[in-house]
């Protein structure tokens, strides 16, 4: 390192370590030397040039950085809910259908539709007035009158009862029923079976030769099945996490340990539904219509 040292007869170039010139110096001379580099090091940090460059550097980076984190998380989607889609909102409206006509009118107490209507019918026929058959002296203003009633108690009867058999008035319990019928009647496989395609067929060559067992033919309704059961899983999903969000929902421990256990269970299942199914169009049926993205069944989940 080269140093200037002043002398008597003018400026020295040396080229002694610091270390060594130090100690050849006065206390004077080092505390300037110090100084000296302590305002050289301080000028560089509080450059406002420099620190403007290095402030805006800090900056994109953190922006790319959170520019990519929200890529990341949009692509995986959310654990819990997923995408929202026409089907999964229907969950919370169970009164109602995703598409008009898609499917029958759900009804409380175990009610059918025909069987309300045959209900319906044989009441009022009980109930209407008698109307003899031999009409001498019968009064037409009597009869007139007693029709008229009748049909009016039987209009504030269908008022009655159509609250009284409505799922908007029902309880949860009832309406995680209607739910899980839904479920049941959209992903069962007696009924997709008739529109979805079978799964790719296996390799021959990892059968070596070998045919395939045959399948045991389905008796009534399918209600075990992987989709089945996974959309069962997001109905009950779906209601928790509505709870949890509600004021005081973040109080609720118990809700949360069941939320994350039913969270884990449907994941489990999706990936055995994924890697059984290799990506068929059963997987895609159901992942499409109940809006679940990669973040649903795809690596670590940590609510």
């Amino acid at each position: 390192m080269r140093t200037w040292l002043q002398a008597s007869s003018g400026f020295i170039l040396t080229n002694l370590r610091p270390g060594s010139i130090l100690k050849n110096l006065s206390s004077w001379s080092k505390l300037q030397i110090i100084q000296k580099s302590t305002l050289a090091r301080q000028k560089v940090h509080h450059d406002p040039y420099k620190l403007a460059q290095i402030k805006l550097r800090k900056e994109a980076n953190l922006s790319r950085q959170r520019e990519l984190l929200d890529q990341r998380t949009s692509a995986m989607g959310d654990p819990v809910r997923g995408i929202s889609t026409p089907y999964l909102e229907t969950f919370d409206n169970v009164d109602g259908s995703a598409e008009a006509g898609a499917e029958p009118k759900l009804l409380n107490h175990f009610l059918t539709p025909s069987e309300l209507e045959t209900s319906i019918k044989n009441s009022k026929y009980l109930s209407s007035p008698i109307i003899p058959v031999d009409r001498q002296g019968v009064d037409p203003v009597n009869e007139e009158l007693m029709i008229a009633v009748h049909e009016a108690q039987h209009q504030n009867a269908m008022i009655a009862i159509k609250k009284i058999i409505s799922l908007s008035n029902a309880n949860s319990k009832d309406k995680m029923r209607a739910n899980i019928t839904r479920c049941i009647d959209k992903f069962g496989r007696h009924n997709t079976d008739k529109y979805l395609k079978p799964r790719p067929p296996v390799n021959p060559s990892i059968l070596n030769k070998k045919a395939m067992p045959e399948k045991t033919p389905r008796a009534g309704p399918d209600t075990g099945s992987s989709e089945v059961q996974i959309a069962i899983l997001t109905a009950k999903i779906r209601v928790l996490a509505n709870e949890l969000e509600k004021p005081g929902g973040k109080k609720d421990k118990i809700n949360k340990r069941n939320l994350r256990l039913l969270v884990h269970k449907r994941q489990k299942l999706l990936k055995y539904l994924n890697r059984k199914e290799r990506g068929g169009e059963r997987w895609q049926n159901l992942v499409e219509t109940l809006g679940l993205t990669n973040g649903t069944w795809k690596g670590e989940i940590s609510l």
